[in-house]
């Protein structure tokens, strides 16, 4: 923990000559891109909302495919579930926009030859939240369903919710879409020059246990495979992270260029 805090004293001293903003400016800039990105949800949604027939039908399939239906309790759970299906939906249509707005607003932070990734910043953090989205809805989510109510429910008779299974389905999809922003993260800080390989590669069995409790958290199986299913994914995407910490590090650039 010293050593990151001092590598955060060193990354803000580093960045120190960078032209600054007053506080209000920084609060207008913030206001403008979280407006921008209001819109683009918004516009998103409605997208969305038109097709939320075919979005309901993405969100029912694993259930069909076990034969199962969803029950609802409240007059209005019906036209929730379109509207969650269609915000989640409005919102991964919307995210590269509002992706480019936050880099938007972190950009003046940062020196002109780290600005080139702003492109590759969007695509890759786009394409591992669908990456992960998509290895949840396609391994785990149904896995999940056949394994909870198939054998560990099969002497009952499931009445599965709208509102129940809504939350069951965003918990998998956006848990482990989040999770695989592993790289985007240590991506930032490595450039901040907060982290750098070494330390990652040096706190690696803390890096793992903690990767494990992840799984066992958002996993909704009980058994060990399934967690290490969830956890495998993880530990792949952490040894991403060091190769991309090893070359965006700031160390790393200025050896290089005077070499």
């Amino acid at each position: 923990m010293p050593d990151v805090i001092d590598n955060v004293k060193t990354a803000v001293s580093d960045r120190a000559e960078l032209p600054g903003m007053s506080l209000m400016e920084h609060l207008a800039e913030l206001r403008s891109r979280l407006i921008h990105s209001a819109v683009a949800l918004v516009i998103g949604f409605a997208i969305a909302y038109y097709f939320h027939e075919q979005l309901f039908a993405i969100v029912q399939r694993p259930m069909n495919e076990l034969h199962l239906e969803l029950n609802f309790t409240h007059p209005t759970d019906g036209l929730n579930l379109y509207l969650k299906t269609s915000l989640y939906g409005g919102a991964i249509l919307a995210a590269p926009y509002i992706l480019y707005q936050v880099w938007l607003f972190i950009s003046p932070g940062l020196y002109e030859n780290e600005k080139k990734y702003v492109w590759p910043f969007m695509f890759t953090t786009v394409g591992l939240f669908l990456a992960g989205a998509w290895f949840g809805y396609r391994y785990v989510l149904k896995s999940a369903l056949k394994v909870l109510i198939g054998e560990f429910g099969k002497h009952f008779h499931p009445i599965i919710t709208i509102d129940d299974y809504t939350g069951f389905f965003s918990a998998i999809i956006f848990g482990l879409g989040i999770s695989f922003e592993l790289p985007i993260v240590v991506f930032f800080l490595a450039l901040f020059g907060i982290t750098d390989a070494k330390f990652l590669v040096k706190n690696a069995r803390y890096a793992i246990l903690i990767i494990f409790i992840i799984a066992a958290i958002i996993c909704p199986l009980p058994d060990p495979l399934s967690m290490i299913l969830f956890a495998m994914p993880m530990l792949a995407l952490y040894a991403v992270s060091i190769g991309v910490a090893y070359m965006v590090h700031p160390a790393r650039k200025k050896k290089l260029a005077s070499a």
